[in-house]
């Protein structure tokens, strides 16, 4: 090899040795998923895929539910082993689907509220949901702490109602209520400090279950396996449920959904997305500035409005040419007529109507100049007699002429 040759040939390697140890280390280091959706389809640190598939180990059958509540029917019987849980939804529940889910729990089915999101259920069942700025550390009562152990942001506060009403629906003949039953039975699951409960399990009446979760957090994939949070929120399904409805409606994965929404919420979270975005608007600057014009450029077609002289001539030759050339002459003097009383409907506030000869007359002595009074005096004389085409034109000029001559 030729002395020149040994710099490029060591640069060379160097280059693809780089290269290897780049693909190598980006193969490990992918880019975090931060959807923060508790989503049984999300593997993501946010996600509940692992809540699912640890029940799923443990012989209980998950199944998503892509439905509103509001849908649900007879397929929900009571006591067939199934559970209906909301783990933090991510579009809040409203109040009509709160109060299907309470009408869901009158027929025997249980639920499993979890999370801010589904506080509109919750307090159909007389609690609801306060956030806390700091966490707190929270245990199961009986049961000894585990390290590392649990914190909550939320707990979990009566309301203190006992109907609940949709304000924004009074209007209507429809108002969306529930009752708040008395529960028969009330076990604390997780106690947060000295005076907070953060979980806890009401019984009803027909022995039917509403479980309550201030935190939806303990239910995502990075409390489940880093935390004391997996064995808990396990032991709230299995040895009870063989079933359990998770609801997916309102994390966005609704039966309905299509491809081209599913392609359009991966290109905004994803870094390829926001490439082939990026590509695009570099693409539409690119055929604008080097966009050109088309054809010469075109002068603006000049408008010049009519005059109101004109618009009566032209109502007069219509007038005319429909025969009404008695009629025509006495619109022209009643309009005349409205304009000097006061305003469009005369001086008291009616329209003048009848024969406008005598007004005519009496209007001899108000005008000012002798051109005036001598086109007062042929409107008399044009509006006593047959009239032809050319006497309507006259007369719209000589009340043009009257007008000038009065008008304030």
């Amino acid at each position: 090899m030729r002395p020149a040759l040994k710099p490029a040939a060591v640069a060379a390697a160097l280059i693809a040795l780089a290269a290897a140890v780049a693909a190598l280390g980006r193969r490990q280091n992918h880019e975090p998923d931060r959807d923060p959706r508790r989503s049984t389809f999300l593997a993501g640190p946010a996600g509940a895929r692992g809540f699912a598939e640890a029940l799923g180990r443990l012989g209980v059958t998950v199944e998503p539910l892509r439905r509103s509540p509001r849908d649900l029917g007879p397929e929900l019987a009571a006591g067939d082993s199934t559970l209906l849980a909301l783990l933090g939804a991510t579009e809040p529940l409203e109040l009509d689907e709160g109060v299907a889910l309470a009408r869901l729990s009158e027929r025997g089915v249980d639920l499993l509220l979890a999370g801010r999101g589904a506080e509109a259920a919750m307090r159909c069942f007389g609690y609801s949901v306060l956030r806390r700025w700091t966490p707190v550390y929270a245990v199961e009562p009986g049961r000894p702490s585990e390290r590392p152990g649990l914190r909550v942001n939320a707990v979990l506060i009566p309301t203190k109602e006992r109907v609940l009403r949709d304000s924004s629906e009074m209007g209507g003949v429809v108002v969306t209520s529930c009752a708040v039953p008395a529960p028969i039975q009330i076990d604390t699951l997780l106690r947060a400090g000295d005076k907070w409960v953060a979980a806890m399990r009401l019984t009803l009446t027909r022995n039917r279950r509403v479980t309550i979760v201030a935190d939806d957090a303990l239910f995502s994939n990075r409390s489940v396996r880093a935390t004391a949070a997996g064995p808990f929120v396990l032991r709230l399904v299995t040895g009870r449920y063989r079933r359990v409805l998770v609801d997916e409606y309102h994390h966005g994965f609704a039966a309905s959904g299509s491809l081209r929404r599913a392609l359009w919420d991966w290109s905004l979270r994803s870094p390829w997305g926001w490439a082939g975005w990026q590509l695009v608007l570099v693409g539409l600057i690119a055929l604008l500035a080097a966009a050109v014009r088309f054809g010469p450029v075109r002068s603006v077609i000049q408008r010049r409005r009519r005059s109101p002289l004109e618009h009566v001539r032209a109502l007069a030759t219509a007038l005319a040419a429909a025969r009404g050339h008695a009629l025509a002459s006495g619109l022209l003097v009643q309009g005349l007529r409205r304009r000097l009383g006061g305003g469009p409907r005369g001086r008291m506030g009616r329209a003048p109507r009848g024969d406008s000869r005598p007004w005519l007359a009496s209007l001899a002595g108000r005008v000012h100049s002798s051109g005036g009074q001598a086109a007062v005096a042929e409107l008399l004389t044009l509006t006593q007699g047959p009239q032809r085409a050319e006497d309507v034109l006259r007369v719209a000029e000589l009340v043009e002429d009257v007008w000038n001559d009065l008008k304030p």
